[in-house]
């Protein structure tokens, strides 16, 4: 038997501090959203390794599970405002896996893509060599400003996205304008092209499109880039678990569960 001397300390905090850690970065009280932000199941295991994600999929519990997390953090967590509130089918069945191994499910969604140096925007910028000098749109959730280079026409731009992301990314607008200055805004952010379009930019990212932007594209000269809604925001969680977790002295891992969309 090993002498206590020689047992090496396990670093563990609780829920409680691990929630506070979260909400002293992001702020979520600043936000309307669709939904609550911060601790969505409350477990009832001290935290040892906190496990980031996208989404609380079953697919990303039952990964957490194997992994022995003890908590995890999303950006699409499980409760959304108009949905229904019966706990039945695929809602039952990963609330039974989270409550029956006692996992704390933390989930922040606006506050994560706002967050000017961990959240996905700042992130998506990060890998994607776009430095921010303005913000726009409802709550300042876009992002504007050049990149490192001057791309010749948009579909050069979409060629680098495409590459950093590896994923086709939906090119639209002028083919031949010269890209300078870029606006993004992560995810399902279609509805925010006009206000990009007013900062002056030659082109905006963001994860989807939808039917009316395509014309917009092609009328105002703006190139829009949809580059797909996982890919985009698949930064900002394990950014902000990693560094939560160092500063509690705590494990981290981020498991990626792919999504095409």
């Amino acid at each position: 038997m090993a002498h206590p001397s020689q047992v090496k300390s396990v670093i563990m905090t609780t829920a409680k501090t691990l929630g506070q850690a979260f909400d002293a970065l992001l702020q979520p009280e600043k936000f309307r959203d669709y939904g609550p932000n911060g601790l969505q199941v409350e477990g009832d295991r001290e935290v040892r390794l906190l496990v980031s994600g996208v989404t609380a999929s079953r697919a990303l519990i039952e990964a957490a599970i194997d992994a022995q997390a003890d908590a995890i953090v999303v950006h699409h967590g499980l409760f959304w405002r108009g949905q229904d509130g019966r706990i039945t089918g695929w809602m039952r069945e990963r609330l039974r896996l989270l409550l029956a191994q006692g996992i704390h499910l933390f989930a922040y969604h606006l506050p994560l893509d706002a967050h000017p140096e961990l959240g996905n925007n700042a992130q998506l910028a990060r890998v994607l060599g776009l430095k921010a000098d303005g913000r726009f749109g409802e709550q300042d959730l876009g992002f504007v400003g050049a990149g490192t280079q001057i791309w010749a026409r948009p579909q050069a731009l979409a060629e680098h996205v495409a590459a950093v992301l590896a994923r086709p990314v939906t090119c639209v607008g002028d083919t031949d304008r010269p890209v300078r200055r870029v606006a993004w805004c992560t995810g399902g952010a279609q509805s925010y092209f006009e206000s990009a379009i007013a900062q002056g930019v030659d082109a905006f990212i963001t994860g989807e499109i939808s039917e009316p932007q395509a014309h917009l594209a092609r009328e105002t000269g703006v190139a829009f880039l949809a580059c797909g809604h996982h890919a985009t925001e698949r930064y900002g969680a394990p950014a902000l678990g990693a560094h939560v977790a160092q500063a509690l002295g705590i494990a981290h891992r981020f498991i990626e569960i792919d999504n095409p969309a």
